[in-house]
């Protein structure tokens, strides 16, 4: 597989995005807090250096708006998701949520008009299966489909129409002016967010105010950054599915940094999901009736 910008950039965001559930299992800042930090530094950060090297460039009205739209999407879909988190397990959520890369599918299917390749279905399918390897079969057996559930594949859901729309808009708008729009956008919804759920904007201690800057300069400015570069260049279904790799990579953060047991029956599902990731990389047609 040949490493092109594109997917560099995406492998980065990837790595950028993995440590960001680690920094938030210290529970150094309530989550909700800690997702409104995350884009308020960032855009922080963003501002000033998009202005001064005028970077920033205003596109037309209908894509302002999209980029506003993405906006509250990502932040609707960090909201929604520490929800669910909070009223059942991080695995549960991580779990459901990361079905986005079906709902990617069927949308630039239906909303899109781009017929996913047969790639794309193959790896997302032997994906999904070796998530299921990696979480445990016997998980499936707990699962309690209440509104914690619910809201766990409403946070796949956004996630994936928040890839689809970023798509079309970062069709006409540059990567630095659209993370500006879009930063903004987050900002002040979760900001609105936060204060009407009555979260402390203050209070942390030293190492509770650096995690949190680094959250926005690592996991937000640098990964979607990345991220935002690759799907500008990239079909949005491909990035969907390879940013599932990122449950395999924290994983293995958790296990390093956090003492997190990792089984035999871990590695295999995880060796899994990343050959259904190289499945949709893989240039030349799969085709099923040669296979069966």
């Amino acid at each position: 597989m040949k490493l092109t910008k594109p997917r560099l950039a995406l492998i980065g965001g990837i790595l950028c995005i993995s440590i960001f559930p680690i920094l938030v299992k210290l529970k150094l800042a309530p989550g909700l807090i800690s997702a409104f930090y995350r884009m308020f530094f960032a855009v922080l950060l963003l501002l000033p250096y998009v202005l001064v090297t005028k970077s920033f460039k205003l596109p037309k009205t209908k894509f302002i708006l999209l980029a506003v739209l993405c906006g509250i999407l990502f932040s609707s879909d960090v909201a929604v998701w520490n929800i669910a988190i909070q009223d059942s397990s991080a695995t549960q959520a991580s779990l459901l949520t990361n079905l986005s890369p079906l709902w990617v599918g069927i949308g630039s299917f239906f909303f899109l008009k781009i017929r996913p390749a047969t790639n794309f279905w193959i790896g997302t399918v032997v994906s999904l299966f070796g998530m299921v390897t990696l979480v445990g079969f016997e998980f499936f057996m707990d699962l309690n489909f209440d509104q914690a559930f619910l809201f766990a594949v409403l946070s796949g859901i956004l996630y994936s129409i928040y890839l689809l729309v970023s798509k079309k808009a970062l069709s006409e708008i540059d990567v630095l002016s659209f993370m500006t729009i879009s930063l903004l956008a987050s900002s002040i919804y979760l900001g609105i967010l936060c204060y009407a759920l009555d979260q402390p904007f203050a209070g942390f201690s030293n190492t509770g105010w650096f995690v949190l800057a680094l959250q926005a300069v690592i996991c937000q400015l640098c990964a979607w950054l990345s991220i935002s570069y690759a799907t500008q260049h990239m079909r949005a279904t491909r990035v969907s599915l390879s940013l599932l790799s990122q449950a395999v990579i924290t994983s293995i953060l958790a296990w390093l940094f956090l003492e997190e047991q990792i089984t035999l029956q871990m590695v295999f599902g995880g060796i899994i999901l990343l050959f259904g990731i190289r499945i949709t990389f893989y240039d030349k047609t799969i085709s099923l009736k040669k296979l069966f």
